[in-house]
């Protein structure tokens, strides 16, 4: 097991990976806890809860609104959560947001902390306090910054994923290998089979190195106020349009756009064209690139409402070489005129 310390502002945050879920009793308070979760989750691992008020969601990004918020935060209430009280979320990326989002803003924020089920959610959603809930269509309108007490990422909860929400986080730590570390990128490359077949020692030290990675991130820029943190959106401009509108699962929307990326990364010079061919072929190696049909109108359409944007500028994650990435400003007419000579030359 390892445990990784995130500092922020006098704030501590832990995230424990390879420690065993059931142990998360002695990490929660005397008292005045409760449990949000999903109905898949409960099912499976429901017998094993602690002892505490348990409030099910439905699975799935459609959760992840405001009628859910307000009917958690009625049986907050009716559970007799106070200022005092504490709100573990067991669940997947989906599950993670809801309950960081809930208390960051129930009685103005009590603390929470998570057991995280997916890979995604290990690698990425469960870590570095992001926590927020869509408006009808758009992704992660509504949200705050605000770190949980912990968090656990018990890879032997991975085993009951079905297959495609296994390989939907895959897209995560490739990201992060892109963007931060070249070795990593190497070593997922040299491991193919075996993350295939979840590997369960691989998996912790893979996870762990992406924990570390995003964890100095966020410490150096936890609001995204200087910049540093929005490298951690590669991928994600054209990604969430195409979740959005396909229904895609993330990861594999993520890839998507983490393609559309890496093509204008390299027409504009920041990575060569072998580096792109060989991100998007380490993409393919697990199935990530899918056919999601979205046209450039409505690519153009939907990023007018990306939560990057600043006023008719957008801003893009370039990378380059692999284990580096930079944000620069660009018209988002700009990025679709790069994305239609792209897609027109293919």
């Amino acid at each position: 097991m390892e445990r990784i310390t995130l500092n922020i502002e006098n704030r501590k945050s832990e995230v424990y990976i390879g420690k065993d879920w059931k142990t998360v009793n002695e990490l929660l308070p005397a008292g005045g806890y409760i449990i949000i979760t999903d109905e898949n989750v409960r099912n499976i691992y429901g017998k094993d809860f602690p002892v505490c008020p348990v409030i099910s969601v439905k699975p799935g990004e459609e959760s992840k609104n405001l009628n859910t918020l307000g009917r958690l935060a009625q049986g907050l209430l009716g559970a007799g959560i106070d200022r005092s009280g504490f709100v573990l979320g067991i669940g997947g990326g989906v599950v993670c947001d809801i309950a960081g989002f809930l208390a960051s803003v129930y009685m103005r924020g009590i603390k929470f902390g998570f057991v995280s089920t997916s890979l995604l959610s290990q690698v990425d959603a469960s870590v570095g306090g992001k926590n927020a809930v869509n408006v009808e269509k758009v992704k992660n309108i509504l949200g705050c910054f605000r770190q949980p007490e912990f968090v656990i990422c018990d890879q032997k909860m991975l085993k009951t994923l079905p297959e495609d929400e296994y390989i939907s986080g895959l897209a995560e730590l490739i990201k992060t290998a892109v963007i931060l570390d070249a070795e990593l990128f190497s070593l997922i490359g040299q491991n193919v089979n075996r993350i295939k077949n979840a590997d369960p020692g691989l998996l912790e030290d893979l996870i762990a190195k992406a924990v570390r990675l995003k964890a100095s991130v966020v410490t150096e820029d936890e609001r995204e106020i200087t910049g540093k943190r929005m490298i951690l959106n590669f991928g994600h401009t054209f990604g969430h349009v195409i979740e959005t509108v396909t229904g895609m699962k993330h990861g594999f929307a993520v890839a998507c756009g983490m393609a559309i990326a890496c093509d204008i990364s390299s027409a504009t010079g920041f990575m060569s064209t072998a580096e792109s061919e060989r991100i998007k072929s380490l993409l393919n190696d697990f199935g990530l690139l899918k056919k999601h049909g979205v046209t450039a109108g409505l690519f153009g359409k939907m990023l007018l409402t990306d939560k990057k944007k600043e006023g008719s500028r957008i801003n893009f994650v370039m990378a380059g070489p692999v284990g580096r990435a930079e944000v620069v400003k660009m018209e988002a007419d700009e990025i679709l005129k790069i994305y239609r000579s792209v897609i027109s030359s293919e």
